[in-house]
């Protein structure tokens, strides 16, 4: 009689951590492909002062595909976080995808508009330059590769 007024212990709840922190790392990579990424910089001493020029993530293909790939492994992190935690492992895959496509923005990004850079002294400089936001991108995209394997292989 004593063994049934005894409770029965409660199964542990699977923790959900990490498929929550890829969706959320998701979230802010899609959010970075709309931040500027790169620029075109003119400044002159003579006149103190300069102009720049600069565009979005999304405003190239590259940042049309970084902002999938945040989607994506924002889906994969969601459904790791409602169902099983280790399906956020799969988010590995649009990460590693981002971090590609950020790599081939700054190697292969096109036109001589990204490459002119003048230097004339105190008279003028015109230089590309890498705005913040692929910066932001690039360590959203590193965070979902590096938390989709934590969520992976983490201790049961």
């Amino acid at each position: 009689m004593a063994d049934d007024l005894m409770p029965t212990p409660a199964r542990p709840r699977a923790r959900r951590g990490y498929a929550l922190a890829v969706a959320a790392a998701g979230a802010l990579l899609a959010v970075c492909a709309v931040l500027p990424w790169a620029g075109l910089q003119a400044t002159s001493s003579l006149i103190g002062g300069g102009v720049a020029s600069d565009v979005r993530g999304v405003d190239d293909v590259f940042g049309v595909y970084a902002l999938v790939a945040g989607l994506a492994a924002l889906g994969c992190g969601l459904a790791g976080a409602m169902s099983r935690p280790r399906l956020a492992a799969l988010a590995v895959v649009p990460g590693g995808a981002a971090l590609a496509v950020l790599l081939m923005f700054v190697t292969e990004s096109g036109g001589m508009r990204d490459r002119i850079s003048v230097d004339l002294g105190d008279l003028l400089s015109i230089e590309p330059v890498i705005r913040a936001g692929w910066f932001a991108a690039l360590a959203c995209a590193t965070a979902i590769v590096l938390l989709s394997l934590l969520a992976l292989f983490r201790r049961s």
